[in-house]
C-alpha cells in the first residue's frame, strides 16, 4: 500500500473522527480500492497517528458497510457487488423520480437559477477530466433538486444514501465516454423541472439512474472476468 492520502489534522474534530473521515473519503473516491487490505500499522504510520484511532475508524467503516472483516486477513475494503448496487439504486431511483416531480411544483426562482448554473458547472467540470471535481459538481446539482422539494423527511432519506451513492457515482464518472451522456441527462431533468413537466422530469431522473446501473454492472463483470 503506497502513500496516497493524508489526514487533515487541522480539522476541529477528535482525532478518531479525522482518521475516520480520511479513510472513508479514500474508499469512496477509490484511493483505497475494493478488496484492498487495511493494515493498521501501515495506516498509523502513514497518517501519523497511533493504531487506536485507526482501529476505531475501521470499526465504524465496517458498520457503514464500507469495510469487511475477513478471517485470517483482517479488514479490507468492501467489494462493490451487483446486489449491493441494485439495492441502493433501486431505492435511489424511486426517490430521485419523486424529487424531480416535487421540484416541478416547489422549486423557487432562485433555485431555478442555481440549477441552471449547476448544469453549466457540471459540463465545465467534465472538461477537466478530474473525477473528483466532476463527482462534486454532480452532487451539488442533485442537491439543489433535493432541496427544492422542501420535504425534510425526503431530504433525510436521500442524505442517508448519499455516501453509498457517491461510491457508485464515482465509479460511473470515471468512464470518460459517459460524460456527454451525463450532461444530456442533467439537461433533460432540468428542462422537465423548469417546464413543470413532471412526467418528463421523473422519466429523465429514472433514466439517469438506470444508465449508471448498467455501466457499473458492466464494470463489475469485466473486473470479475464475466464478460
Amino acid at each position: 500500500m503506497e502513500d496516497r492520502f493524508q489526514a487533515n489534522l487541522d480539522e476541529f474534530l477528535p482525532l478518531r473522527d479525522v482518521v475516520f473521515n480520511t479513510l472513508r473519503k479514500a474508499i469512496l473516491t477509490g484511493e483505497l480500492k475494493p478488496g484492498e487490505r487495511l493494515m493498521e500499522i501501515h495506516l498509523a504510520k502513514q497518517l501519523g497517528v497511533s493504531r487506536t484511532p485507526i482501529r476505531e475508524a475501521i470499526r465504524k467503516l465496517e458498520l457503514e458497510g464500507l469495510v469487511i472483516m475477513m478471517p485470517r486477513r483482517g479488514a479490507e475494503v468492501a467489494q462493490i457487488t451487483e446486489k449491493d448496487l441494485k439495492d441502493v439504486l433501486e431505492v435511489r431511483r424511486a426517490l430521485d423520480a419523486l424529487c424531480a416531480e416535487l421540484a416541478c411544483d416547489r422549486i423557487t426562482q432562485e433555485e431555478k437559477v442555481r440549477l441552471k448554473d449547476a448544469c453549466n458547472e457540471f459540463e465545465e467540470a467534465t472538461r477537466t477530466g478530474d473525477a473528483t471535481t466532476i463527482a462534486q459538481a454532480d452532487v451539488q446539482l442533485h442537491n439543489i433538486i433535493v432541496e427544492a422539494t422542501g420535504n425534510r423527511r425526503l431530504i433525510q432519506l436521500i442524505n442517508n444514501l448519499s455516501e453509498q451513492m457517491y461510491r457508485y457515482r464515482f465509479e460511473y464518472i470515471k468512464e470518460e465516454d459517459k460524460h456527454n451522456n451525463l450532461v444530456e441527462e442533467h439537461r433533460m431533468i432540468y428542462d422537465g423541472i423548469i417546464n413543470n413537466d413532471k412526467e418528463m422530469a421523473a422519466r429523465a431522473a429514472r433514466l439517469h439512474i438506470d444508465n449508471q446501473e448498467k455501466s457499473i454492472i458492466r464494470q463489475i463483470r469485466m473486473e470479475n472476468n464475466e464478460l
